[in-house]
């Protein structure tokens, strides 16, 4: 519950005083189970009261009343039709083929009636997993079309904005002009097809490289990217891999076997993965920008996995390029790129040098379009009150099907969304907001982590840091932490932007261990949590009530009132003791 539903992994954050609620508080071997978790993952101070709720069955229905008085004073009537309605309702449930939804498959009709009595007519409610699903009409549909245009534009999500605009063409650069060769070469790279796979950082990067081979007299449409990651092409290509590394990586042998499958409707001469060993990075004073070391390597692990038994590129009759490039270093990426191509597109080192100068223009231009979007977002947001959520999360999280689609329920519920690639860092902004820290000496620069993170090597951990650090200082804005499964760098740096969130008193949510499987019912449970907690931030924020420690849940007399675990005979003995845990506990200083 404290891992999956809440996303909590020090329990401490809560605060001090614990209360168990549930029915399955009746059953002493889960009061046990939790006690041992709250020991183990209590990282703080003091040591933690836990307490039984005396009605612990009937805890939550005691909350939702309340929760219901709440809103019915700040809300409109309830449209509760009474029970005596209830008594008189009949009702019939289909699902089958005449059901089916285009848009999302799943979808259930159910046919309400009453009996003569009752004046009401029949009635049809329709359950399904998308908006669109649960129209029955044209009207219908385009009223949640013009909804959805709607809400993007006033509350724009950039997650999915960014993942969307990344592989578009690229135009090429003004005033640019091919040298001699390679006007002489323009009939042959208009003939030149190249795939490249949707993934990893090309999630950042895509741009520059299709600005590079269209400022080379490569069409932009013989660039092949392959589709978003679904479960269904993860699933065809599984059985290729003879490693098992996280998830994003995993993902990467399905859109090469994608990109195979293209050769036989549409033959590519090269197949492009490229090998990212350092990134580029717009903060300061870090020890390296590096990129993650499995995700370098999963071009060549996935090189490996298709010529195991049979070499797929050979059969497929393309080329697989994946160079090893250092984007830090413009001159070194020069020569990578040129080492790469210049037997395929017979390049000469100048139109060489000239292309990739303009892909870093065009990138550059990429990322400040964006910044300048999310700035005006960002200042309505401290113009009204409202709040946004950003992405904490590394470039592929961008992909709908790496993020689960938890971004796109956030975002119907009205929040616009920020990646934290793409945060703003106009100067007035970082000022603002990193300035005290600068004149009390905590740090160089707006752009410096080195207060909080000293080991400033990965570039995405260093962005995902920083990130933190803005969400913080920003009121108006609350972090979504995505992490895979298998993630050897979030696993050092989840438990420091916890503690950065929580230094500033706002709520932090993480959705970590993400891998192929999709829970949408837990994802829209958490996604429904998490709007409860928001809506009570917004109050907060516009009453001008944040507070920096969590508020308790019962008050100490209440809590004093409660059965203590202690008081019932969980176990005969301790694991390790015949003590009473409680008392061990305290004597010999343990937190819990």
């Amino acid at each position: 519950m404290f891992l999956y539903v809440a996303g909590v992994s020090n329990v401490a954050s809560l605060g001090s005083r614990i209360v168990l609620q549930g029915g399955t508080q009746k059953n002493l071997s889960v009061v046990k189970a939790e006690v041992d978790f709250i020991r183990a993952h209590y990282h703080g101070a003091e040591i933690p009261e836990v307490a039984i709720h005396p009605n612990c069955c009937e805890a939550g229905a005691i909350g939702a009343a309340l929760e219901a008085v709440e809103n019915r004073r700040s809300q409109k009537a309830s449209s509760f039709p009474g029970f005596e309605f209830l008594d008189r309702l009949n009702y019939s449930i289909s699902r089958d083929e005449s059901t089916r939804c285009h848009f999302c498959t799943n979808r259930t009709f159910v046919e309400l009636s009453t009996d003569a009595r009752s004046a009401c007519e029949s009635k049809r409610v329709i359950i399904a997993n998308c908006e669109r699903g649960e129209t029955e009409n044209s009207d219908e549909l385009r009223k949640i079309g013009k909804a959805w245009y709607e809400l993007r534009q006033s509350s724009p999500n950039y997650v999915q904005a960014a993942a969307e605009k990344l592989w578009l063409p690229v135009q090429c650069a003004p005033g640019t002009s091919l040298s001699s060769r390679a006007k002489s070469k323009t009939h042959l790279r208009a003939q030149i097809r190249i795939g490249i796979p949707r993934v990893l950082n090309l999630y950042a990067y895509a741009p520059l490289f299709s600005a590079y081979f269209v400022n080379l007299g490569i069409p932009a449409r013989n660039l092949h990217y392959s589709h978003y990651s679904t479960p269904e092409r993860y699933q065809q290509a599984a059985g290729f891999s003879a490693i098992d590394p996280c998830f994003p990586s995993k993902v990467a042998l399905a859109h090469i076997y994608e990109l195979l499958q293209h050769c036989q409707k549409d033959p590519l001469n090269a197949i492009f993965f490229l090998m990212f060993d350092v990134l580029t990075s717009p903060l300061e004073h870090c020890v390296g920008s590096n990129a993650c070391p499995c995700g370098a390597a999963t071009p060549e692990a996935v090189k490996a996995a298709f010529y195991r038994k049979v070499n797929w590129f050979q059969k497929a009759g393309v080329q697989y390029l994946n160079p090893v490039l250092d984007l830090s270093d413009r001159d070194l990426f020069k020569y990578q790129m040129f080492k790469c191509w210049k037997d395929l597109l017979h390049l000469d080192w100048e139109e060489n040098a000239r292309a990739v100068d303009a892909a870093f223009a065009a990138h550059s231009n990429f990322e400040a379009e964006f910044r300048s979007q999310t700035r005006q977002t960002l200042d309505n947001l401290e113009h009204t009150g409202q709040i946004g959520l950003v992405m904490l999360g590394r470039p592929y999280h961008h992909d709908p099907g790496l993020n689960q689609g938890i971004f796109e329920e956030l975002h119907r519920l009205g929040y616009p969304i920020f990646s934290q690639g793409l945060l703003p860092l106009d100067a007035d902004l970082l000022d603002r907001l990193f300035g005290p820290d600068i004149k009390a000496g905590l740090i160089r620069s707006p752009l410096d982590i080195s207060d909080v993170w000293k080991n400033t090597s990965s570039a995405n951990s260093n962005h995902k840091i920083w990130a933190a650090k803005f969400v913080a200082r920003h009121l108006n804005l609350i972090s979504v932490e995505l992490s895979n499964f298998k993630c050897g760098h979030d696993a050092f740096i989840s438990r420091l932007i916890e503690r950065i969130i929580a230094a500033s008193g706002k709520p932090h949510f993480s959705f970590r261990d993400l891998d192929e499987n999709r829970p949408i019912s837990s994802i829209r449970i958490r996604v429904e949590t998490m709007h409860y907690f928001l809506k009570h931030y917004r109050e907060q924020l516009k009453g001008n009530l944040l507070v920096t420690q969590p508020r308790p849940a019962v008050t100490r007399g209440e809590l004093s009132a409660m059965p203590n675990w202690r008081d019932f005979q969980i176990l005969p003995e301790w694991p390790t003791t015949g003590a009473n845990p409680i008392s061990s506990a305290k004597q010999e200083g343990v937190q819990l």
